[in-house]
């Protein structure tokens, strides 16, 4: 079985290989930095730094996984002739596999190779139900038992509080999600490119590793029955349209699909569409945004308000608002609650939810997240609490400034990035609050994807 409390996760974007390597050689693992690079003499006294790369295009080696990137790329070190660790990242494999992977690209600090074969699988390698698993970017966890992705998640999330947040010993709860491992996204966008001469285009996702090519796909079997049924009968349609239509095939575009209360599949961006989240009924436009898994979506709502009421608050800000999810899912618990959004339609969109659901003690506004504060200077902090559901770079320095100022007595942090959270939290904690409870959502299974919330009361 994986030991999954030895794998070291890591955030990981194209700065995640540096990181990477800088775990894979921390003094953790008693081990000395990544030999990267030679000098040469240019004119002068002049040092010119050439990037060392040990293993030419094409070299096949044999690799034992050490580690698995936040990015799904398992991770190997090859002990080079100087005594120094190359690390090599490959696609498609688990921790604790041994590999043949072929060299692809050299950076300067790290090599990147695809997968041959797997010669040793773990015991957690399971098969993808997607044919096109190898080849499509949507998913990259397909070939890990959903046992070992939630396992992995929660270790994200440590593992990010640890090492970006410098919070060690947070207790983090184990990942909450259903059994609908498949066929629960209820939203999807796949695109097509333009034609070129009379060949049909591709219509799908951007390929694992080419954000230029899309694959051609026929059913995505993360989306609901519905939805894949929808988009089956739209891709032919369309392209017997293209066909006859000189105009359609001059540039690309996405589709959408987006299935909504009693299994109806709406792909009109501008409709107006509805989606119940307990007793509380959301209309929204089909292209605004809204939670797409809707089985762990009401978990993850009852978890919000439940750390949020309580404990002498009355009053409840939500200064992330959208639509009006939390604001309005919590309104019986509250006094008054108070939203903020910066985007206008979506202001309007939560103001008419609150009229449809005959909800009165909500007030939302159009403006910056810390404007909010603004609004709400009657109120007393003491009897407070705030909901924060950031975009995922998380919250600005103004935003935390003004939360700062006005100290309530909770905060309800809503993430879909553990990396920009932890940042944050590490900031909010020496604000002087503690932190009460982390626990993240498998909104997104089959895939690196997770909602972590994190709940700080003020000391």
């Amino acid at each position: 079985k994986i030991a999954f409390s030895h794998i070291i996760r890591l955030k990981c974007t194209h700065s995640e290989s540096d990181s990477a390597i800088k775990s894979l050689n921390s003094k953790e693992n008693a081990l000395e930095p990544v030999s990267s690079s030679k000098s040469t003499k240019s004119s002068g006294n002049d040092q010119k730094t050439i990037p060392f790369v040990p293993f030419p295009i094409n070299t096949e080696l044999t690799l034992d996984i050490e580690d698995i990137t936040n990015m799904g790329m398992g991770a190997a070190r090859v002990l080079l002739p100087d005594g120094s660790l190359w690390v090599v990242f490959v696609p498609l494999v688990l921790y604790g596999e041994k590999v043949l992977a072929k060299i692809k690209s050299n950076k300067s600090t790290y090599s990147e190779a695809t997968l041959v074969k797997v010669l040793e699988p773990s015991l957690e390698r399971v098969n993808p139900q997607c044919k096109y698993f190898s080849v499509c970017g949507g998913c990259q966890y397909q070939h890990m038992s959903l046992l070992a992705q939630r396992h992995w998640k929660q270790q994200q999330v440590i593992t990010s509080l640890n090492r970006i947040g410098g919070l060690k010993d947070v207790v983090v709860n184990p990942v909450v999600g259903t059994d609908e491992s498949y066929g629960y996204r209820a939203k999807l966008t796949p695109h097509f490119d333009a034609f070129l001469g009379n060949k049909l285009p591709n219509i799908g996702f951007f390929h694992r590793q080419s954000k230029s090519t899309i694959v051609d796909i026929d059913e995505c079997v993360i989306a609901t029955a519905n939805i894949n049924q929808k988009y089956k009968e739209m891709k032919r349609d369309f392209i017997e349209t293209a066909k006859k239509s000189e105009k359609s095939k001059q540039k690309g575009a996405t589709f959408l699909f987006r299935e909504v209360d009693d299994g109806v599949v709406v792909t009109d961006p501008n409709v107006v569409a509805c989606q119940t989240v307990g007793n509380i009924k959301f209309h929204f436009k089909t292209a605004e945004f809204f939670q797409n898994n809707p089985f762990v979506l009401p978990l993850l709502v009852d978890h919000v308000v439940a750390m949020a009421r309580g404990d002498g608050c009355k009053h409840l800000l939500d200064a992330f608002c959208g639509t009006g999810l939390f604001a309005l899912c919590a309104a019986d618990h509250f006094q008054s609650v108070y939203g903020v959004e910066l985007v206008p339609t979506a202001v309007e969109t939560a103001i008419r939810n609150a009229m449809v659901n005959q909800i009165e003690n909500v007030e939302f506004t159009k403006g910056l997240s810390q404007q909010i504060f603004t609004c709400v200077l009657h109120l007393d902090n003491d009897c407070t609490a705030v909901v924060l559901d950031p975009p995922r770079k998380g919250c600005d320095e103004d935003f935390l400034r003004e939360l700062f100022l006005f100290l309530p007595k909770k905060i309800v942090y809503v993430s879909c990035d553990p990396a920009t959270q932890a940042r944050d939290a590490r900031q909010i904690v020496d604000a002087g609050y503690d932190i009460v409870d982390v626990t993240p959502f498998d909104m997104f299974p089959q895939t690196r994807h997770i909602e972590n919330v994190i709940t700080f009361f003020r000391k």
